[in-house]
This record gives structure tokens, sequence and C-alpha cells, in this order.
């Protein structure tokens, strides 16, 4: 499944790294999908470089969902699954599935059948689902995910990811008009939003992956992609292999999407399918036809595509509402010298409790302060620690 990374160091490392959610079987596919002869527009919040959208569903919401079009599935909380899942005629002996993430580790979840999940009017029956627990995709958003909403939950809609005017329209077809924007076709049998895109002068294939904060993922198997800076340790991730550190570095040639041109971006190397993630989405508005195989890209020329710095302390989190742990350190970063280790909790930030930044107003910091200074607890002592904060990637 897909990998989250921990409470960047940075802000464009934001709080999930690419990859996707599969599962050794095609793809499953929603039951009924009702969208009406109106478009719904449903209001969301980027976080992260990643779009949350709140709907109310029933008397218990609202709920928060992730779009994830790098998802291969759709994942519910234990809570929501509860709720929503059928149990008539359902047998009660539904084995486990296993699921393998981006990093090639795997884990068991529970299948269950949601009786449906409501985004605005428009309404989406007997869906698939795994069950997942997201509190620690709640506590690192700062808002309760109630659910990561997979591509194969559209398949039968027309969903566009409007990340300029942060908010999702789903159409039950393309107007008669068409729409906006340049076609790119993601042709396959599975119907997974991978495009061709280029490197410089080699093509290769991207997923779409909007459950990403990053803005570009790259395979380096075929390709050896040249950096002008880097690759070096990037902010700790963590997925169902355990956590690890990233690699980042600043591409030295253009990625081309269609005829858009993104100039030197940065990237993290994986070995697993490359990616295009929030960082370079958000600049565009996405829209999804499965029908016809296409993804429409349309793009304000008035927006820079360039990719900032990628600027940090060297500390990345687990976040919970009382104090922030260490996750990992970046080598020679100014956390490392201020002599911060793995497993350190942290209570204040610049003199507030945690719990007062959210991730909009912590990213903010990051982007715009010289030096951070982190209280650091130890049973009942604190430690105030200024920390630098530095271009890990200019």
């Amino acid at each position: 499944m897909k990998r989250w990374v921990l409470a960047a160091a940075a802000v464009s490392a934001g709080l999930l790294a690419s990859g996707c959610i599969s599962i050794h079987r095609s793809a499953p596919r929603p039951g009924l999908t009702y969208v009406g002869s109106h478009p719904v527009t449903l209001p969301a919040r980027l976080l992260g470089n990643v779009l949350i959208v709140e709907t109310k569903g029933d008397e218990n919401g609202p709920y928060h969902f992730v779009i994830d079009t790098g998802s291969s599935v759709t994942l519910v909380s234990p809570d929501l699954a509860k709720r929503l899942k059928m149990s008539e005629l359902m047998p009660t002996d539904v084995p486990k599935v296993r699921v393998r993430s981006s990093e090639g580790g795997t884990a068991l979840l529970d299948a269950v059948t949601l009786r449906k999940i409501q985004l605005g009017s428009a309404r989406f029956e007997y869906v698939p689902a795994l069950v997942y627990d997201c509190a620690d995709v709640s506590d690192q958003f700062g808002v309760r995910i109630d659910g990561i909403l997979g591509f194969p939950l559209f398949r039968y809609a027309v969903l566009t990811l409007d990340y300029p005017h942060q908010r999702v329209v789903l159409r039950s077809e393309i107007p008669t008009e068409g729409l906006p924007g340049e076609a790119i076709l993601f042709d396959n049998a599975e119907k997974t939003p991978l495009i061709a895109i280029r490197l410089g002068d080699r093509e290769f294939e991207a997923l779409i992956d909007s459950g990403s904060s990053a803005s570009i993922d790259i395979n380096p198997a075929g390709l050896a992609p040249k950096f002008s800076y880097g690759p070096v340790d990037g902010p700790t991730v963590s997925t169902l292999a355990g956590d690890r550190p990233s690699k980042v570095g600043r591409l030295s040639d253009v990625v081309r999407v269609g005829s858009f041109d993104i100039p030197q971006p940065i990237a993290e190397i994986t070995d697993e399918l490359s990616s295009l993630g929030g960082g370079i989405l958000g600049h565009f508005t996405v829209t999804f036809d499965q029908e016809h195989n296409e993804a429409f890209f349309q793009h304000e020329a008035a927006d820079s595509l360039a990719t900032p710095p990628l600027r940090g302390t060297g500390l990345s989190f687990r976040k919970t509402p009382a104090y922030w742990k260490v996750a990992g350190v970046v080598a020679g970063s100014p956390a490392e010298v201020a002599g911060v280790r793995t497993g350190d909790l942290i209570s204040r930030i610049n003199g507030e409790p945690v719990a007062n930044w959210d991730l909009p107003r912590y990213e903010a910091l990051v982007a715009s302060a010289d030096r951070i200074d982190f209280t650091f607890i130890n049973g009942a002592q604190a430690t105030l620690r200024p920390i630098g904060v530095v271009a890990l990637v200019p």
C-alpha cells in the first residue's frame, strides 16, 4: 500500500510520499454509481499538496477523504467500515487481503463491501474496500481522515481534481462542449492512470498519483537521470516494511508532461513506479475520464511550474496531539549538528504546544524561518534547542 511520509522536515516533502496501493488481482469496481445530470462540486482542503474532501454523508458526518488516484483500492477506517459495511447475506469468514507497499512490504487487511459512499449528491453503492486504521494519517494532517478513495471508485464517473481552486468535481459524463485543457491518454487494461512523460530526450511512464505530496518520483532503471544537485538523504518515510530514509535531488533536465515543461524539478528516487505527485499536480486542474482513458491537464499560464528548494531542519516526525516523536534525522543537517536523535520527543515549537501547529502553519514556518526553536522533553526535563532551517536541496 501507499507509504506515508512522516510529518516532514521540509515543506515540499509534505506528509504523503509517492507509491500506490496494490493487491494481487484486478482492481475492484464499484457496484453502482449515481452522479446525476449536473456536476457535483465538493469543497476540498489542500494539505501537504494532497486534496482532502469533506462530505456530510449521514448523521455521523462530516467525513474526510483523501482522493488517491495512485491507489488501486479504497480504504476506510474501522469506525466507518462498521457503520457502512453490508452485513445482510454476507459471509462471516471473508479472508483478509494481502496488500503490497510501494517499498515491497506486505500486510493483511480485512475486506468489506460498503452499502454506499456519499460525496455530496453523488452516490457510490456496494463499494469494495479494505479496512485500514487511518489514525496516523489523521495525526499528520491534523484532520480526522475517514478513508482513502482509490481510482477504481470513479470508474463510472468523470473526476476533476481542481487544485488551484481547492475543489473536486464529479460528472456523469464529459460535457458536450468538451473539457478545457490538454488530453493525455492512459490506455491500459486496468485503467491505471499511467501516462507517458519525458525527461530530457527520454520517455517513460509515470503514475498520476494524487495521494502523493512529492513533485515527482523517478525510478532510475533505464533512465540514468542526471542531477544538478544530489541525490542526498531526505526525510524519513514510513512504509509497511518499516521506516527508511529517502533520497532526493534536483534533476538537471526538464520534465515534460504533454506540452507542459517542469524545469529541473526536485525528485525522489524510487525502485517502484515513477509517479507525478501533488507537488506538480497542484499547478493543474486534472480531469480523469476512465471511459475513454484520458486525463485532461489545464494550467494557467501565469503560474510558474518551477519547484522551490526543499527546505527543512533535517527532522522528520510522527505526530500526536501531545508531542511529536522524531522519526528520522538527515545526516549533516542542522538537526544532526544540534544532537537530535531518532526517538526524541518534542512538546513545543517556538514556545507553543505542538497541538497548536497544524500542517499549513508548520509548512509556512519552514518556508519562511531561518531557525525554529524546539522544546525537547525527557521525563520531567525540558530542553530548548534552536535548529536552523536550510535548503536541503537548493
